[in-house]
């Protein structure tokens, strides 16, 4: 990893809420609320938390699919974030996505051969015989063979649709892939496929990915560094071994103690605090509590946070926290459960590797 292919300073989605017939703008909801952070190059940075906490709409800001109420994003060296017409257009060939559905991002009307080419006539690359070529091409970068292209999405798996949906964003040779949610929606073997051809395609092209997730085995097998958000803000970032095995926020905390136990009888560990379970509800991101807003569901909550918002500050070189008792945590009560689980995803996500070998060997 040399150099940051990505900074995001401040960065800001804000919905307006509106009611009454003259529809007069009584809130805002913050869907993202003030992020800054960087990618560098050739790494996969995760980003997770909670079903509504603005992933992917952070995810579609820094593409500059929908239009920041704040901030700026630095794409290579340049501000993107005011950028129009074919200065955009010339810049999205350097950033794709990927999205959640397979099925919902793929054209029912169209062939593979045509989806995948549509990228390549919309940036005018190549004529016919060389987009024919570079679709081919495509196909067995991904693992699919070259009859597959007259084929249609509803003639797939959910699998190989979504490697049609990878071999379009890398028809036009981005440098960042925007990874939401890519596995989902796929059954857990054949998470393991995706996830694995994702990581031999960063190797074999350099890509960076900014990868969005719910589940954090598959996030500590694939990623670099760690980016937890918690109603519009990033509460903790830092590299992937430090935030696993040294988690220095209480969310943080909380999704890790929240991955399955291979041993549903034994039980868990909790600290000298108590447990780690947090109360209530997720706040609306229309009602932002003051102070840290994790405080209302917190069990390390003092007076101190239900007044003074925390800001993103330096645990160790590199290793973030954005909580004013971040030094003065107990020894985090779950980790034995990331520890027995890491091993049973990291076997699962294997499988296909050590399948693909023999494969290549038998070959």
């Amino acid at each position: 990893m040399t150099g940051a292919l990505m900074e995001v300073a401040g960065l800001a989605k804000h919905y307006p809420v509106r009611r009454g017939l003259l529809s007069r703008i009584t809130g805002q909801v913050r869907a993202v609320d003030g992020l800054s952070f960087e990618l560098f190059r050739g790494e996969t940075l995760a980003l997770v938390g909670e079903s509504g906490c603005g992933k992917s709409t952070t995810a579609r800001l820094v593409l500059r699919l929908i239009e920041p109420t704040a901030g700026t994003v630095r794409f290579e060296g340049a501000d993107i974030t005011g950028l129009r017409g074919d200065a955009m257009r010339k810049l999205r060939r350097r950033m794709q996505i990927v999205f959640q559905d397979p099925f919902a991002s793929l054209n029912p009307r169209m062939t593979v051969a045509e989806i995948l080419e549509e990228p390549l006539i919309v940036h005018s690359i190549g004529n016919g015989a060389a987009r024919r070529a570079r679709v081919a091409e495509l196909l067995g970068l991904v693992g699919l063979a070259p009859y597959h292209a007259g084929r249609y999405p509803h003639e797939f798996s959910g699998g190989q649709r979504q490697r049609i949906g990878i071999a379009r964003a890398l028809a036009v040779e981005p440098a960042l892939v925007v990874c939401d949610e890519p596995v989902s929606a796929l059954d857990v073997s054949i998470q393991a496929q995706v996830v694995n051809l994702l990581k031999d395609l960063q190797a074999r092209l350099g890509l960076s990915y900014l990868f969005i997730a719910h589940d954090l085995a598959v996030v500590k097998h694939v990623a670099d560094r760690v980016a937890v958000m918690y109603l519009g803000r990033i509460v903790e970032i830092g590299p992937k071994d430090d935030v696993f095995a040294n988690p220095r926020h209480p969310y943080t905390r909380v999704l890790l103690s929240a991955i399955p136990r291979p041993d549903p009888h034994r039980k868990l560990a909790r600290s000298a605090a108590g447990s780690e379970t947090p109360g209530g509800d997720v706040p609306s991101p229309a009602n932002v509590p003051p102070g840290c807003r994790f405080h209302t569901r917190c069990p390390f909550v003092i007076d101190r946070c239900r007044a003074e918002d925390p800001a993103l500050h330096d645990i160790e070189p590199g290793h973030l926290s954005a909580c004013h008792r971040a030094e003065e945590l107990p020894a985090a009560a779950a980790m034995e459960t990331v520890q027995a689980a890491a091993p049973a995803a990291a076997r699962r996500l294997a499988l296909y590797a050590e399948r693909r070998a023999t494969q290549q060997a038998a070959g």
